[in-house]
């Protein structure tokens, strides 16, 4: 696969649409070899390929460093857990099992307010890509959840006065993904793997010319 030819909007998106459920990369493989790039061009493909194949153990990353940096903070804590929920409903995949999985819930104890839960029905336009259909959690539009979740971290941010560490350490953790996913070397199944299922959207717009 050639990453030099996908643009940051198409990595986007596909993090966008890929299954959330897929299990991070074990940790000898995650910190195996580390080179330098020859060149800008290898280092733009090699950043791009790194973040998709090893997104979930970044993402595992940064939270994790959002945690050492509140250790005597819990109200912080509490903070990062939901700031990183606010960002994981972005993803298709996690908002429809998120929303499938309450309202199952909820359909035990009440099945009539379950039945509320469900988003309206919205006409099918006709040729319209399934991959920019409307995502709903719990009946209501995705980015009502993403708002809610995301105002009530930046709340607790507020109150555990972390609001300068959470910058700092929001800073570190992305500073090490850019460092890892530039310096560590694509491995062999990095490179010949397709992604022929969870990477269609990518080539979308080039099937379409």
């Amino acid at each position: 696969m050639d990453w030099s030819n996908v643009t940051a909007e198409d990595l986007i998106e596909a993090l966008r649409e890929v299954d959330w459920s897929s299990p991070p990369r074990p940790f000898s493989e995650f910190f195996f070899r580390f080179t330098f790039p020859h060149s800008y061009s290898k280092w733009n493909s090699r950043l791009k390929c790194n973040l998709y194949y090893y997104r979930t153990n970044y993402f595992i990353m940064i939270v994790i460093i959002l945690g050492l940096g509140f250790l005597r903070r819990p109200l912080a804590i509490v903070a990062a857990l939901l700031t990183a929920l606010s960002i994981a409903f972005l993803n298709d995949s996690f908002a429809s099992t998120f929303s499938e999985k309450v309202t199952r819930t909820v359909r035990q104890f009440s099945p009539h307010l379950a039945a509320k839960m469900r988003p309206s029905h919205t006409p099918v336009i006709r040729g319209r890509p399934s991959s920019k259909r409307a995502i709903h959690i719990c009946g209501q539009p995705r980015w009502v959840f993403v708002l809610i979740f995301s105002t009530v971290s930046f709340i607790f941010w507020f109150v555990s006065c972390g609001l300068i560490t959470v910058l700092w350490t929001f800073a570190v953790g992305l500073l090490v993904t850019l460092l890892h996913a530039s310096l560590r070397t694509p491995n062999l199944k990095a490179r010949l793997n397709t992604f022929r299922e969870e990477f269609r959207a990518v080539w979308r717009n080039y099937s379409e010319l």
